[in-house]
């Protein structure tokens, strides 16, 4: 009987504790980060900004590779005719002016890479202070990142927030470039 008992009395204790922790269950959602750079505004807005400066100097370094190739081509033709002493001092400073503009090809990357990253640093952040305040402002206690650098492997579709954060950031987004707008029509 009395073992009768405290079975049941533990069985209860188990139960309760059950129905405790699943009324105090976590708020959790998941925004997919990939996504979010993909459909923000200002992120497409980065990469545009990225891409027309890099086709800017691409043109200016155009400019040069085309001059280098003529200048070659110049060398080819004159090579035999002005002799072996020519040819060799020619050639070495046409390798000189060669290895310059992969220099400054390499360089040009390497400064919008730089640059680029840097916004998008400084975006990435803006983004999970913007989540960070959505999730407090809604009740969650977890907002999980997916995407490139997945934490989480699976969840329900259910717990995707991903919409409503691109909308957030866009809607804030379009929101300051108007009041820049104003401020700028105030000058």
């Amino acid at each position: 009987m009395k073992k009768s008992f405290i079975l049941f009395v533990f069985a209860i204790a188990i139960i309760g504790c059950n129905k405790t922790s699943n009324s105090n269950e976590a708020k959790t959602a998941y925004v997919d980060t990939s996504k979010l750079l993909e459909e923000s505004t200002e992120a497409k807005d980065i990469e545009a900004k990225y891409k027309a400066k890099s086709e800017e100097m691409g043109k200016e370094l155009e400019i040069e590779v085309t001059r280098f190739k003529s200048d070659a081509a110049d060398f080819k033709k004159n090579a035999i005719a002005n002799g072996q002493a020519w040819a060799e001092q020619k050639g070495s400073e046409l390798q000189k002016r060669e290895q310059q503009l992969t220099y400054a090809q390499q360089g040009m990357l390497q400064q919008l890479q730089q640059e680029s990253s840097v916004e998008m640093d400084s975006l990435v952040k803006l983004y999970k202070k913007l989540i960070k305040d959505y999730g407090k402002e809604k009740g969650y206690d977890y907002i999980y990142g997916t995407g490139e650098a997945a934490s989480i492997l699976y969840a329900k579709d259910s717990y995707d927030i991903s919409k409503d954060v691109i909308k957030l950031v866009n809607d804030k987004y379009k929101s300051a470039a108007k009041k820049e707008e104003i401020a700028e029509e105030k000058k």
